[in-house]
């Protein structure tokens, strides 16, 4: 008889494994697949190579961090739903536990000329780490000129025309779609991960691993659970702080933002940054960026630098509450209805992937949504650009026209430089995010104390 997974894996070694990768979960969604890869297909052999990039296309299909949904998806046929739960809190728990705590850091002393200094370095580093984002993204995605005319029309139609971010995937959406029904071949994929698909022998074959039936029972229950738990704690903000509050604004904006987050973190930074800083006035551009650079520098997914942008936002606008309270329940709150839904489509759709599997239609529609994310990503590295290499910007409104533009007088030298020599290490040397981002801030620090102009 076959052994199962539980036989082979007992939960309590389960758990402590899943601790040690969340500790590890550092250089984005590559990095971080790159360690589940290793732990738990390489060395401990738990799960087969094949079985391990289905689930990672599965996840591929959904919204929210793939890496994390990996985790709980792969938690799920190890240890049944309890190891799901477990694989997916883990994966995220240390960054949002260093990530809450520099926020505070920030708020409390961003101002000081130390901390702002050190700040005024990493801006620059990262246009440039956004930059590696596109390239990375685009010369695995683009592989032909009908996607490379999704990514020009996404940057184009959120660029020059100030067209909203869910607009432009649900369009790219539409449009492959329409593409595939017309001519199948046109749009092609390409396997990225670059993995093989055979890999070391699992010591768990396939069909012992946990699965569960589907069944509208099971959906119903699951989806009742998950519903709930996504928008209890936003009803109960807005009953005790009431519907205008910041936190309730946070709630339901953070939520939305959740089920549209298709391509990782960078695709919907741009039009995070956007409603954050000039709808709601939650910061400022330059807090963006520095927020980015801070989740750069924790494990974890990178949308976790909502976690950053509901602390502020709550921390200047804290209402009845003290601006420290204010800061960690936006904080706790953002993150956990951006995190729930990732738990939900998971645990919901993971009995149906079987049946997904030889969804052709689905798959290369969807390729429409990747290839747009290329171009959704260079906006987001223009927009960190202007407002960190320029003092001044101003916007360009004309007709259907909404441009942002820089005012070219005001351009800073001392991050040009910055973000010059953070080029040279990201593409020539190709130097890890971490130590980039130590040598910018070092920068940094050497420019803003010694008075260098534009520091």
């Amino acid at each position: 008889m076959a052994p199962t997974a539980g036989d082979v894996i007992p939960f309590r070694q389960a758990v402590r494994v899943w601790f040690t990768i969340s500790l590890q979960t550092f250089g984005g969604p590559a990095g971080q697949i790159a360690v589940m890869q290793r732990h738990l297909v390489d060395e401990r052999r738990w799960i087969g190579q094949r079985r391990f990039l289905h689930a990672l296309n599965y996840c591929m299909l959904l919204p929210g961090p793939e890496a994390q949904q990996l985790a709980i998806y792969i938690g799920w046929l190890l240890n049944g739903v309890r190891g799901g739960l477990v694989a997916g809190t883990l994966f995220v728990l240390p960054g949002v536990i260093a990530l809450l705590a520099l926020s505070g850091l920030y708020a409390g002393y961003g101002d000081t000329v130390v901390v702002t200094a050190l700040f005024a370095g990493v801006a620059p580093a990262v246009v440039m780490i956004v930059a590696q984002a596109v390239w990375r993204v685009g010369s695995r995605t683009l592989t032909n000129k009908p996607l490379v005319g999704f990514a020009v029309a996404a940057f184009v139609a959120l660029a020059v025309f100030g067209v909203p971010f869910p607009v432009v995937i649900a369009s790219a959406a539409v449009t492959g779609w329409v593409l595939h029904r017309w001519r199948p071949g046109l749009l092609t994929t390409q396997d990225g991960h670059g993995a093989t698909k055979n890999g070391p022998t699992p010591l768990i074959p396939d069909d012992a691993l946990h699965h569960g039936q589907p069944s509208r029972r099971r959906a119903v229950t699951i989806g009742a659970i998950g519903l709930a738990a996504w928008f209890i704690p936003v009803a109960l903000v807005a009953a005790t702080t009431g519907v205008d509050s910041v936190y309730t604004q946070q709630g339901l904006f953070f939520s939305g933002t959740a089920v549209v987050t298709f391509g990782g973190a960078y695709a919907v930074l741009a039009y995070v940054a956007q409603r954050a800083v000039e709808h709601y006035g939650w910061l400022s551009a330059g807090d963006m960026v520095r927020g980015l650079a801070l989740a750069e520098t924790t494990p974890g997914p990178l949308i976790m630098v909502v976690q950053f942008v509901a602390f502020l936002g709550a921390y200047h606008h804290p209402g009845t509450l003290n601006p420290w309270v204010a800061g960690v329940v936006a904080s706790l709150l953002t993150t956990w209805v951006t995190f729930v839904p990732c738990f939900l489509f998971i645990l919901l759709g993971a009995p149906y992937v079987e049946r997904l599997r030889g969804n052709r239609t689905l798959s290369v529609a969807l390729t429409g949504i990747t290839a747009a994310v290329v171009g959704v990503i260079a906006n987001l590295g223009l927009y960190f650009a202007v407002h960190t290499l320029f003092t001044h910007t101003r916007i360009l409104t004309s007709g259907p026209l909404h441009l942002l533009l820089p005012e070219v007088t005001s351009l800073r030298l001392t991050p040009l430089i910055i973000a010059t020599i953070a080029g040279a290490l990201i593409f020539r040397l190709r130097w890890p995010v971490l130590r980039v981002l130590a040598v910018t801030a070092s920068l940094g620090l050497i420019a803003g104390l010694t008075g260098l102009p534009g520091a």
